[in-house]
Order: C-alpha cells, then structure tokens, then sequence
C-alpha cells in the first residue's frame, strides 16, 4: 500500500484557510442574533478575546471550539468552511464541480488542534461530509480534559498510523484498516497516539440537525 503522507501533494502541506472568511461569517451570525462576543464567550466557556481573535482571523479555531460554535451560532459547519454548498435549485446528487474529485484540488482546512481536514467530494452536500483527515502527531480534536458532541452519526477508516478513539467512558486503539462507527451525540474524542501522522476517511451524516443539536462547554487556553 502506497504511504499516503509521501503521495501527499505539496499543496497540501503548504495551504492555508481563509481564516479571515470564516471569522466574518462567524462574526456577521453573532450580530444577526444580536449576541455580543461575552455572551457567545459566557456560554462556551472561552474568552471573548479568543472569539476576537477568531473572528478576526488571528486566532485558527481547534475542531471542538469550531463544533461548539457553529452549534450556539446555528451554524453549518460546511456552509462556513466551504461557500460552495448546493443551491436548492440544484437536484441532489448534482455535484457542482462534476462527478470527480482530484487529489490535488481538493479543498482544505487546517486547524489548530493538529487537524487537516480535505473534503472528497466536488461540492458540499447537505447534511453529509466526507473528508480526508490527518492528526499531525499531538493533533486531537478537543483538549485532553474536554470532550465533543453534536447531531449526526459519523463512520470512519484508520489509513495509516494510530489513533486513539474514546467514545463516552471506553476507549479504543485503531490501526491501519480499522474502522469505527458511532453515534455523535455520545461524547467522544480522537487523538493522534503514536508518532507519525494518522490518515483517515471520515463520513459524517446529520451533522446539522440543528433539532439534535448538542453543545460542548469546556475551557481553552487563548494562547
């Protein structure tokens, strides 16, 4: 089996999200809502600096504080990455960009907790990502004492390296060719655990089922 870092394509090892974007979308919500940047802070359990900075795009948000504010703004997740979603005009299984999908065009997000994500698929879809993951080595997708949650059910295949995976009190060690599916609102946590990068495909369906919708609160360091 071909090593997937070593086919990686140089772009994605040097690209860099529009963060600035991101933080206007989440900035322009905040305000649609009439909410200023202590409420959103108060109720997360963050600093208002730390949600300045990334509405100001200063700041890369970790995936938990991304999950936790896209469920308090009423947000899709995809809709604020990725501005290409699916016009409701265009029948589903349309793909805007064609059938196909090239490795090295693929759109990309890196964020802070050590997490690259690249979407698979020619445009977003609703209610559906399917994505190429990498946890650089100490990457996580919330703090070490924090857990996340959200609508949706979600499945995903362990390419290379090892992850660690803990799902309410149990944890699990995935290797290369190990799977995992589990309900999102069970709280949950993976965790690159070895030393080398983990490559995975991850499929997440009902993510903004904003009916379901579960909060995360936890504390994070601003620096």
């Amino acid at each position: 089996m071909t090593d997937p870092e070593a086919a990686e394509p140089p772009a994605l090892r040097t690209s860099r999200p529009e963060y600035p974007q991101i933080g206007d979308r989440l900035r322009a919500r905040r305000q649609e809502l009439g909410l200023s940047l202590r409420d959103v802070a108060g109720r997360l359990g963050l600093s208002p600096s730390l949600i300045s900075q990334i509405e100001r795009g200063r700041a890369n948000p970790s995936v938990s504080t991304l999950y936790a504010l896209v469920a308090e703004l009423d947000l899709s997740l995809d809709e604020l990455l990725f501005t290409d979603r699916r016009s409701a005009d265009r029948p589903a299984g349309t793909p805007l960009g064609g059938p196909i999908q090239r490795g090295a065009d693929r759109q990309r997000i890196r964020l802070a907790s050590g997490v690259l994500w690249e979407r698979l698929t020619t445009a977003s879809e609703p209610g559906t990502e399917f994505l190429y993951v990498i946890y650089e080595v100490g990457g996580a997708s919330s703090p070490a004492d924090a857990y996340q949650r959200h609508a949706g059910h979600e499945w995903g295949y362990v390419l290379s390296g090892t992850l660690k995976v803990t799902i309410g009190f149990r944890e699990y060690v995935l290797d290369p060719g190990d799977s995992v599916s589990l309900d999102s609102t069970t709280p949950h946590r993976l965790e690159n655990a070895g030393d080398v990068p983990v490559h995975a495909i991850w499929f997440v369906l009902g993510r903004d089922d904003h009916d379901t919708k579960l909060r995360l609160r936890f504390a994070e360091p601003t620096d």
